[in-house]
């Protein structure tokens, strides 16, 4: 029950599965196979995919890290969000993409969760949308040497607080892939 008028659609919504993110985060081929796996099913629902790819002074754009990972391919037809920001709403055209399509529920999955899909689950909600986060298709690097909870602590974390995160008008859940129902 989104906030968002003449919202009534779903999108999918895949943050930042590029190899420079994803390389060596944890449980990686395990997520990005449940990445490919959502986006199998939306495209046989016909339910948009829609892609963002990070760029910053470290992962530059065009470069071998920039690239999404190769066991996903991102459709033709299927919108790429460029961002240099967190928050995947932030300064790029994403709000426009999903307002075009009439998006007004979105399904998240992707990398860093301790950054990115965090900041974007975030972005999405204070925006109005219902959001989803698929919890067992987003993963993050280990940064315990900076005072970080393990990999495993962020991710169960994170599940664990969007499952209860609340505000009105708006819903918020996480959802395993199997579980993921599209149709709402």
């Amino acid at each position: 029950m989104t906030t968002l008028a003449n919202r009534p659609n779903t999108a999918l919504l895949v943050v930042d599965v590029q190899n420079g993110v994803v390389a060596g985060a944890y449980e990686r081929d395990a997520v990005v196979a449940n990445v490919d796996s959502l986006v199998a099913k939306a495209r046989r629902e016909d339910v948009p995919v829609v892609w963002v790819q990070h760029s910053d002074e470290e992962l530059t754009k065009g470069s071998e890290d920039w690239q999404i990972v190769p066991e996903l391919s991102p459709g033709d037809a299927e919108p790429l969000v460029d961002k240099n920001y967190g928050d995947s709403f932030e300064s790029t055209v994403l709000e426009r993409v999903l307002a075009d399509l009439g998006v007004g529920r979105l399904i998240v999955g992707g990398a860093e969760t301790d950054a990115c899909v965090r900041s974007t689950l975030h972005g999405a909600f204070v925006r109005g949308y219902d959001t989803i986060v698929v919890g067992d298709a987003h993963t993050n690097g280990d940064k315990t040497a900076w005072g970080a909870p393990s990999p495993d602590k962020v991710i169960s974390h994170t599940n664990l607080y969007w499952s209860f995160q609340t505000a009105p008008g708006r819903t918020a859940a996480t959802v395993a892939t199997e579980d993921i129902d599209f149709a709402g």
